[in-house]
């Protein structure tokens, strides 16, 4: 399916030459194509070689190095193209389920068989059908949506076609608003895990939207007041990241050079221009979201929440001030969130890249080395995988119950670089059985040795400044480079003699996922949320059944996680994002020694009035400097449930508490947990009821999905034609590689997509996806397709909607078995279940089983043969009817397509979309069946 390689420099002038070939290529002229992160001034990435190699073709430049080829554009274009028509699809394992056309008529075989070489026709341009289709949808979407039913079903299945203006419609009906028709049967409300502005959709988002929007429309036509909210994020590091490159790449600028003031507008005009595009991708798959209501978490109403929620918990003391150790990124010059660290595993002594340094920088190995002790020739050997910390070591520590150091109880040891004299400290933490049993200590810039350094009241030097330079350390050192300084400990310590050995050493490497810098543990002054009791009433509402988490294997680490709760870090040292209303105090008043102090305030003059009352002065006494720090993304994320409807100030009773938050068990933590904890301390509520975690989406070989490795997906790829794109990603930051993934895979479509997703989510496993099975379901939707049409023309243009006999009551079985199966499934968010159920029954019961069985009784011309041709045709019209209502959640675009063309049972049924039509329950088709029958069925 992919073709990727790694592709090396190439000169600019050839570069650009074969990047417009290439584009000219891929894109027919017509279709869009993709490119990621390669930006005009990187066409240079390029290899001949490498994409000779690729393509199979040799000499598609000739000329020494720096010579362009003697072919045009036009012509290197014509190579390549020929190249991309070449590639082989791969074969759905499908074609034994393809029964329908070979048991209907030669219309329906001609179906079929263009179905099969739908591949083909993409490849080699002559998908003319799909485009005329597309333009009659575009001309009947600007006066009416439903026109198009009235023209005979086309020969094939086009996602192309179903897909082109159902939503519009959709749309401007209405359906998707709560207020739409009568709904007795309750409330149900789910907001969206609000997407990074930033962001375009993967695979992740595609699963979490099928499965909500799946569970919204099953809701909806359950009778349900039904509103799923849609909200975007503001992202802060991550758009802050992309806004600055761009001022660096199109007027070599930094966010410093406009100031703050100025870069705030900047990402405000990127947001306006670019931020819509999520929204855009959203709709292509379908989903149901009240658009009137979409809001962005940097809005007015939004940020006024925000703001009221730090300060009442300021105010209260829940929210506090402390220096602390903080996940450092020296490129970003800010705290960044757990989150935002990406573990990355090394086995072994690996050389990484570090933005920065021209060369890479060893990682994965344990250097020994020793401490004397004061007054004696008898030393402790420490080892450590940051051997540059050793300049702020305050201790060494051992276990309380080593009995090789228990004579040094308060002995010192003696830095070699410096006069610090250090204790030598017994801890519990320390492993005796790990090498030496002895463990140096660097509270400032160590998680555990934080610990230590608490306990034992140990000195903390910082040794490390925000841009990653040594500070407080003795010359040579001072002002170094961390890692340039790694290896000048490294040398010091050879030449005074102790330096013991380096050796390989399996280790877990901190690394920003944004800036891709190694994150270090900093001293920084911080702002902090107190989240010991709010951890407990979020463990207890579990504990007690208020809050019920799905699938339930959560359960053990979400109790885990409160019951051991740290106090979160809520400050970030960017500009793009909610400042925080906090203001730093001086009064003006020589006779206050102690005159700093922070206040929060809605306003500069409301902080003013708390700080003048605070030190019992006039106002004209204070002065204020706001903090420049923003609020963390996940602060105002924790509050995205009650904040979009406007809380402190509006009534929450209609829409707060919601029902259900779906979203993937990778963020429990990050954003769950804290919507949980702040929606008890603000409101007094839960925002929701229920948690269903979904599984986290990765390669056909289970690795995460990750734009170095190439492996990213995008969903709007699988809906459209992939042949007609491809995507160059450059494998690291700051390298000039690439890889590029032609892909061969025809059009899907959404309906498709959504039913794979669905029908992966196995409760508690990762999904390694593999997109030969979505391709499966695209087949499934021809055989929906030619189900329907074969039973139009059986049907007839005179037939009248009325009871089923008795005679078809295994089918009607069957179906009211999968309704029974649907039913349990959404009530048990067993996805996998409801498409099982629903797979089933159309292909293998009603398809392969039930038409053919039908097939000599519909062809009978004598009256009795008649008479029960007619009730086969009542049967046929009910299995249709509730089979597409039951498949509509998943398969929306399809199932409206056909259910427009079915005749009303009743002459004043006025439905006008499936969308709202009541979903099937068991008690409309239960039947009742006699074993004789069913034995008769069975031999069928």
């Amino acid at each position: 399916m992919y073709v990727q390689i790694g592709l090396g420099g190439l000169n600019e002038c050839r570069g650009e030459l074969l990047w417009s070939a290439v584009c000219c290529a891929a894109s027919d002229g017509e279709g869009s194509f993709s490119v990621g992160l390669v930006k005009e001034g990187d066409v240079k990435v390029l290899s001949i070689k490498a994409l000779e190699e690729l393509i199979g073709v040799t000499g598609l430049f000739s000329g020494g190095c720096g010579e362009v080829g003697h072919q045009s554009e036009e012509e290197l274009a014509s190579l390549l193209k020929k190249q991309l028509n070449g590639i082989e699809t791969p074969n759905s394992d499908v074609q034994s389920e393809e029964h329908i056309g070979e048991h209907n008529s030669q219309e329906a075989e001609t179906s079929e068989s263009r179905t099969e070489k739908v591949t083909s026709e993409h490849v080699n341009g002559e998908a003319q059908s799909y485009t005329s289709l597309s333009s009659d949808i575009e001309i009947q979407e600007s006066t009416n949506e439903t026109e198009n039913v009235l023209s005979p079903l086309p020969d094939s299945y086009s996602p192309q076609y179903v897909e082109a203006a159902w939503y519009s419609w959709w749309e401007k009906q209405g359906f998707f608003k709560p207020e739409y028709g009568p709904n007795p049967r309750g409330v149900f409300m789910m907001c969206i895990p609000p997407p990074n502005v930033t962001g375009s959709l993967h695979l992740g988002h595609a699963l979490t939207n099928a499965i909500q929007d799946c569970l919204t429309r099953w809701h909806r036509m359950r009778g349900e007041t039904t509103l799923w909210n849609p909200g975007c994020d503001h992202a802060g590091i991550a758009t802050q990241v992309v806004v600055e490159k761009k001022l660096m790449r199109e007027r070599k600028m930094t966010r410093h050079d406009l100031g703050r003031g100025n870069f705030i507008q900047e990402v405000w005009k990127w947001k306006n221009e670019k931020g819509d595009r999520i929204y855009h991708q959203l709709k292509k798959l379908g989903s149901s979201l009240d658009w009137d209501r979409a809001c962005f978490t940097m809005d007015d109403k939004l940020s006024y929440a925000v703001q009221e929620a730090f300060i009442r918990m300021h105010e209260e003391g829940v929210i506090y001030r402390s220096k602390r150790l903080v996940n450092w990124s020296c490129t970003l010059n800010s705290a960044i969130s757990d989150i935002e660290v990406d573990k990355k595993e090394l086995a072994r002594r690996t050389l990484l890249p570090v933005p920065g340094y021209k060369e890479k920088v060893e990682f994965g190995v344990l250097v020994s080395f020793s401490y004397k002790v004061e007054g004696s020739d008898e030393e402790v050997v420490v080892a450590t995988t940051r051997i540059e910390t050793m300049l702020g070591d305050t201790a060494v520590a051992v276990h309380p119950n080593d009995s090789r150091y228990q004579h040094l109880k308060g002995k010192m040891v003696v830095h070699p670089f410096c006069d610090r004299k250090m204790p030598i400290v017994f801890d519990d933490f320390v492993d005796m059985n790990f090498g030496t049993g002895a463990v140096k200590i660097t509270p400032a810039h160590d998680h555990n040795d934080y610990e230590v350094g608490e306990r034992h009241k140990l000195p903390f030097i910082n040794i490390l400044d925000e841009n990653g330079l040594l500070i407080n350390v003795p010359p040579p050192f001072l002002g170094m480079k961390r890692f340039e300084a790694r290896k000048a400990v490294l040398q010091a310590l050879k030449d005074l003699g102790q330096f013991k050995e380096v050796k390989d050493n399996p280790m877990v490497v901190p690394v920003c996922s944004r800036s891709k810098d190694i994150v270090e543990p900093l001293l920084k002054p911080q702002w902090y949320v107190d989240c010991r009791e709010m951890g407990k009433q979020a463990a207890d509402v579990v504990r007690n059944g208020e809050l019920k988490i799905i699938p339930d294997h959560h359960l053990k680490t979400w109790f885990n996680w409160m019951d051991n709760i740290r106090d979160w870090c809520i400050s970030r040292q960017l500009w793009w994002g909610h400042r925080i209303p906090a203001y730093f105090v001086t009064v003006n008043d020589p006779s206050d020694v102690d005159g700093h102090y922070w206040v929060s305030g809605r306003s500069e003059e409301e902080a003013r009035e708390k700080a003048a009352k605070r030190f019992n002065v006039t106002a004209d006494k204070i002065s204020l400097r706001q903090d420049e720090d923003v609020l963390d993304t996940w602060f105002s994320s924790g509050i995205f449930p009650f904040s979009i409807f406007g809380w402190p100030t509006e009534d929450l009773r209609v829409f707060y508490p919601g029902t259900l938050l779906e979203t993937g068990h990778d963020i429990l933590f990050f954003w769950v947990a804290r919507m949980v904890m702040m929606g008890l301390k603000l409101t007094g509520k839960l925002p929701f009821k229920e948690v269903y975690l979904h599984a986290v989406v990765r390669d056909t070989h289970g690795r995460k999905m990750s734009k170095s490795l190439g492996n990213v997906i995008d969903p709007l790829d699988v809906i459209t034609d992939f042949l007609k794109s491809f995507v160059i990603v450059p494998l690291a930051a700051g390298m000039l590689y690439c890889s590029i993934l032609f892909v061969g895979i025809p059009e899907c479509g959404t309906d498709a997509l959504r039913f794979a997703l669905c029908a992966y989510t196995s409760q508690g496993r990762d999904i390694n996806l593999d997109v030969n099975r979505i391709l499966g379901y695209r087949h499934f939707c021809n055989k929906l397709w030619n189900a329907v049409k074969f039973a139009m023309r059986t049907l007839g243009e005179g037939f009248l909607c009325g009871s089923e006999s008795v005679s078809d009551r295994w089918i009607l079985s069957r179906l009211s078995a999968a309704v029974a199966l649907c039913d349990s499934g959404f009530q048990a968010y067993d996805f996998p279940a409801i498409t099982t159920a629903i797979y089933n029954f159309w292909l293998y019961e009603l398809c392969d089983i039930y038409l053919e069985s039908v097939k000599p009784v519909l062809s009978r011309t004598d009256s009795e043969g008649q008479k029960q041709a007619d009730i086969c045709r009542q049967t046929l019209y009910t299995c249709l009817e509730v089979g597409l209502r039951l498949l509509s959640p998943l398969m929306p675009f399809v199932t409206e397509e056909l259910f427009q063309r079915l005749p009303r049972r009743l002459a004043q049924d006025s439905t006008s979309s499936i969308c709202v039509t009541p979903y099937p329950e068991t008690s409309e088709v239960s039947r009742g069946q006699r074993s004789s029958e069913m034995a008769v069925f069975s031999s069928i």
